[in-house]
């Protein structure tokens, strides 16, 4: 019996020396937090680029920003300067959406992985202000970042060859 009441007070002794009191800087401290994966679908994917083409319909640059993760990259059809700002990709888009742009997608891939997916495949940009049409290759990476899909990469680059 003595030696429990030992082991008892040892063991109270041991835990009571793992507490720290509050506001000491390891109890204030937050545990890493991690996120499960988002179940998703290629369908939803797949509304990801209406999303985007949607919000060019607006002509306001800032809306189609706001797709755009603030840690991403744009590497734009008919700009040589990668844009990693909100401010490069709002100038882009301003210059870009005085042509009036409609993108349809022609062929895609879909792989969906942990919060990440990408959409990668060709399509058409018919711009109502010229009445030119643009096809081209694209790429768009996306993010889940807990309540909404980001753009973190988006690549498009005009096709080589002329049909």
């Amino acid at each position: 019996m003595k030696r429990l009441s030992i082991l008892c007070v040892a063991i109270a002794f041991i835990l009571a020396g793992c507490a720290t009191a509050p506001g000491d800087a390891v109890s204030s401290a937050s545990p890493p937090q991690t996120m499960a994966c988002k179940a998703s679908s290629e369908q939803e994917i797949a509304a990801l680029f209406d999303r985007w083409n949607d919000s060019l319909k607006t002509d306001d640059p800032r809306k189609v920003v706001a797709n755009y993760a603030s840690k991403s990259i744009l590497l734009a059809t008919v700009s040589n300067k990668p844009r990693l700002t909100a401010a490069e990709k709002e100038d882009y888009f301003q210059h870009f959406l005085e042509n009036k742009p409609v993108g349809k997608i022609d062929s895609r891939f879909i792989v969906i992985g942990c919060n990440s997916a990408l959409d990668a495949g060709l399509y058409t940009f018919s711009f109502g202000k010229t009445g030119a049409q643009v096809k081209a290759r694209y790429s768009y990476t996306y993010s889940w970042d807990g309540s909404q899909w980001l753009i973190t990469s988006h690549h498009s680059s005009a096709m080589p060859e002329k049909n």
